[in-house]
């Protein structure tokens, strides 16, 4: 018998009014031009006002502990169904036909999506190496760290920690990499962080997936850890959720998984759960 309770009852799409606020992204005619989130607006979407009930209250150990129990409950997808699903994720809200791609910032035709070197793909933020989960449907088809990226650049990335520091990356400026780590553009930078802390609440070994852990080092190699944690804590907080990530989390929550990313609704609680 399953021992999850019921799914609590979720928004309506606000796709519409997020669209028309939140992400100056760039156009077609601009499509090489990084997009820039203004983070000066409202958010548009909030969370339920229960869904986090259960960890009201809360902090360290506990609070984590009630959010994997929280984010848990979803519906999880395969991995052709998230070609469609990041179509919708990731879409440019100022141009429909586009998705906003991860670490270059490009707005680049949905249907440009594949392996040549000049489309985008699946990358998997939390690299899928690190834990060996691959593509299986759970950690390796989860939305909230599976994003649009330009093939090239999602090779360069591969599967390097996070961290300070390198040579800017050809084709994503204001990224950097070196042997063993990865610094992705300002503008993305807490979007990363919280992706990863959202991966390390929802797998703890359960589900028969390894138990996911940020750690302060990098080159971590196949182990369950990714890397720097100090660095990932100083980008959330430098970079707080802009509306285009509070979108995504409302697309994912509401169309797709039905479960959120809590250090986008709270990120207060990243210094809570890492002290």
């Amino acid at each position: 018998m399953s021992t999850h309770r019921a799914r609590r009852s979720r928004r309506l799409p606000l796709l519409a009014v997020v669209a028309a606020a939140g992400v100056a992204a760039p156009s077609v005619a601009a499509a090489d031009t990084p997009a820039t989130a203004d983070t000066t607006r409202p958010a548009a979407v909030q969370a339920p006002d229960d869904y986090y009930q259960d960890a009201t209250g809360k902090s360290g150990p506990e609070l984590k502990a009630a959010l994997h129990t929280i984010i848990s409950e979803q519906t999880k997808l395969s991995y052709d169904e998230v070609w469609d699903a990041l179509k919708s994720t990731d879409e440019d809200p100022d141009n429909p036909s586009n998705v906003i791609l991860l670490y270059s910032g490009r707005s680049q035709a949905k249907d440009a999506n594949g392996s040549d070197p000049d489309d985008w793909n699946r990358e998997h933020v939390w690299a899928k190496s690190h834990g060996d989960f691959g593509t299986a449907t759970g950690p390796g088809t989860d939305l909230h760290h599976l994003r649009p990226a330009n093939v090239k650049v999602n090779s360069t990335r591969g599967n390097k920690d996070f961290d300070n520091g390198g040579e800017e990356v050809p084709d994503a400026p204001g990224n950097r990499t070196d042997d063993d780590s990865f610094e992705p553009r300002d503008q993305v930078k807490g979007d990363v962080a919280r992706m990863i802390l959202y991966m390390a609440v929802r797998y703890d070994g359960d589900d028969s997936f390894p138990d996911l852990e940020p750690n302060d080092k990098v080159d971590n190699g196949s182990a369950p850890n990714i890397g720097r944690l100090s660095v990932l804590k100083k980008w959330s907080a430098e970079d707080p959720p802009d509306d285009f990530e509070k979108n995504r989390n409302e697309v994912i929550y509401d169309r797709f998984q039905h479960n959120r990313n809590p250090f986008i609704d709270h990120p207060e609680w990243v210094d809570s759960i890492w002290k």
